[in-house]
């Protein structure tokens, strides 16, 4: 395997600041998190975006979140075809192993992936509807709820309300797996949609009385 090469300078060198401040006076709480084992109280569904930084929002240490980062923080419905399923991998564990009490989506503003979802459903992006697009095979995901927003004439408005949309969608994908229906009926797990506006530092929470997302 010769192609895999050595870390760039700059990480080499960051990690090694890390090393020598925030892990040298915390020492004893990092050899904690190892010996005990992780147990986070909430998982955070999350966009791959780099600009969303789910511990800096929340303010959160390591050790008190189980992330899961995918595109467009979406959650696919209850698929048990044996096939590879990583979001749905991570969220069976999130609920059945770690027992987590909370279970965020977190959506965002400038969201590129339901950007390619918007440029698909009104026929803007060929390359994304080809089968070999695994993004554009992921966002099929969300396609359905277009017609949700496709009367909204301001294109901004209309991506603003569409990553909403996508959180919403989340929600409901996740009550189709078992296991979160049960834990959330037996009043286990609290399911959570979230939208954040990078620009401006907002954030907003889903109200299903209301359909609608209030601001924190």
């Amino acid at each position: 395997m010769d192609y895999a090469k050595p870390l760039p300078h700059y990480l080499v060198t960051r990690y090694h600041g890390w090393k020598a401040t925030s892990y040298e006076e915390n020492q004893g709480w990092y050899r904690r998190l190892a010996k005990e084992g992780q147990r986070p109280r909430a998982m955070v569904i999350s966009c791959c975006d780099s600009r969303v930084h789910v511990t800096s929002i929340f303010g959160a240490d390591q050790g008190e979140f189980f992330i899961h980062r995918n595109i467009a923080n979406l959650v696919p419905p209850y698929a048990p075809d044996g096939d590879h399923h990583g979001t749905s991998a991570t969220v069976e564990y999130a609920v059945t192993v770690l027992k987590v009490a909370h279970l965020i989506v977190l959506g965002h503003s400038q969201c590129g992936g339901v950007q390619g979802c918007i440029d698909m459903c009104k026929g803007h992006a060929p390359a994304l509807e080809e089968k070999t697009s695994f993004v554009g095979r992921w966002m099929d995901i969300l396609k359905p709820r277009f017609a949700s927003v496709e009367d909204i004439a301001d294109p901004d408005e209309q991506a603003r309300q569409f990553e909403r949309q996508a959180v919403v969608a989340s929600l409901e994908n996740l009550m189709t797996f078992p296991f979160i229906d049960n834990a959330v009926k037996a009043g286990e797990l609290s399911l959570h949609g979230l939208w954040t506006d990078i620009g401006e530092g907002g954030l907003e929470c889903y109200d299903p009385k209301s359909n609608s997302f209030l601001q924190v």
